[in-house]
């Protein structure tokens, strides 16, 4: 399968690399001082599942470089989605399927309006890896797994081809039925762990212990639920409990990227994740009174830099 993978950190990366290795065609779109390395020595991914290299020049600087193409994996940040979705319709690619495994629920919804309904593939991976420098990147832990499905019957065929190559690489893959309800379960966890590792500054072991911290998380992840539910998704009544009694599984130390990144003074996914609860609620006549709340907190902070101005 020739495979183009728009974002060559820590999610595109780590599966663009794996299916390199088990004998894709993979090209990455990257840039800067990542480009160069990538270009000069190919991409080194370091896992404790074991290391894979790409081979040199397996990335280009842009869309347009590509050529004919199967699928398109986007990875890039959220805020980027609809530069690549416009770049990817006129770029000359043939009449490749897209699959996007960014967070949260509002990117297929962006790159079908560009794209086409009937090219676009639901998709959702679990993984924490990141860029440690130019051409690397660290896998944390053994956690890989990617979840993809058809919007469509007629994409049944290609999501299935998708799943093989994903499982064939040696990655954790399942199938779904119901990926839109997949992807609105992820995003209410990453809603919840996001905005309370962001807005307490702390990783999820002090969010949980704390009482007050722990009902705000909760209170968080249960306004999300309702816009589910109110979108036509049905989640589980006992939903949110289960995440509570997952979040309490995690190790204390672990965090959320909007955390990693409001630390770092990096732009922030807020928009798309409590910012976008809160913009998903309003014409649904629902209130979400905590996301708001954390939306409004962390604003001084989306555009970066930690220290805003006075």
């Amino acid at each position: 399968m020739r495979i183009a993978v728009i974002g060559a950190g820590g999610v595109g990366g780590y599966f663009g690399a794996r299916l390199a290795a088990a004998g894709h065609d993979v090209t990455f779109v990257a840039r800067g001082r990542h480009l160069e390395a990538i270009r000069r020595s190919g991409l080194l991914v370091r896992s404790p599942l074991g290391d894979v290299r790409t081979p040199p020049s397996s990335a280009v600087a842009d869309i347009g470089e590509l050529g004919p193409t199967d699928l398109v994996i986007v990875a890039v940040k959220l805020w980027d989605t609809e530069d690549i979705a416009l770049r990817l319709s006129s770029a000359d690619l043939g009449d490749p399927h897209v699959l996007s495994l960014q967070n949260g629920v509002h990117k297929d919804l962006i790159l079908r309006s560009h794209l086409g309904e009937e090219r676009v593939l639901g998709g959702t991976c679990f993984i924490s890896a990141f860029i440690e420098e130019p051409g690397v990147v660290v896998h944390n832990n053994t956690l890989q797994k990617i979840i993809v499905g058809p919007y469509l019957a007629a994409q049944t065929t290609m999501s299935e081809a998708v799943h093989t190559a994903f499982r064939d690489a040696e990655i954790d893959t399942e199938p779904s039925t119901d990926i839109e309800k997949v992807i609105w379960e992820k995003f209410v966890f990453l809603v919840g762990l996001s905005a309370t590792t962001a807005a307490v500054r702390r990783p999820i072991g002090v969010v949980r212990s704390n009482d007050r911290t722990r009902v705000l998380l909760s209170e968080v992840m249960q306004e999300a639920t309702e816009v589910a539910r109110a979108s036509g998704v049905k989640l589980d009544e006992t939903f949110v409990q289960t995440q509570m009694d997952f979040c309490d599984t995690l190790p204390a130390t672990m965090t959320s990227s909007m955390h990693n990144d409001l630390e770092k003074g990096n732009r922030l996914e807020l928009p798309w994740l409590s910012g976008g609860v809160v913009d998903l609620a309003e014409p649904l006549g629902i209130a979400v009174p905590r996301n708001r709340t954390v939306a409004d907190i962390l604003a001084p902070y989306i555009e970066g830099d930690s220290s805003p101005s006075m």
